[in-house]
């Protein structure tokens, strides 16, 4: 585990392995999500921004 690049105080078990930085439950998306990221298929981060997207759109 790790602190959350943007809320120091805050450990996390989520990790960017493309910049190798831990995010928060708040801070939960990928960066980039246009570029091409070779750990994608197996990140959770990923899986967790678009899980959100596909919500928000059911949502409209």
């Amino acid at each position: 585990m790790g602190q959350c690049s943007c809320h120091p105080e805050i450990e996390t078990q989520y990790i960017c392995m493309k910049y190798n930085t831990y995010l928060c439950e708040e801070c939960l998306t990928c960066r980039d999500p246009e570029l091409y990221c070779k750990y994608r298929p197996s990140c959770l981060i990923w899986f967790m921004t678009k899980r959100q997207k596909r919500r928000e759109q059911e949502r409209k």
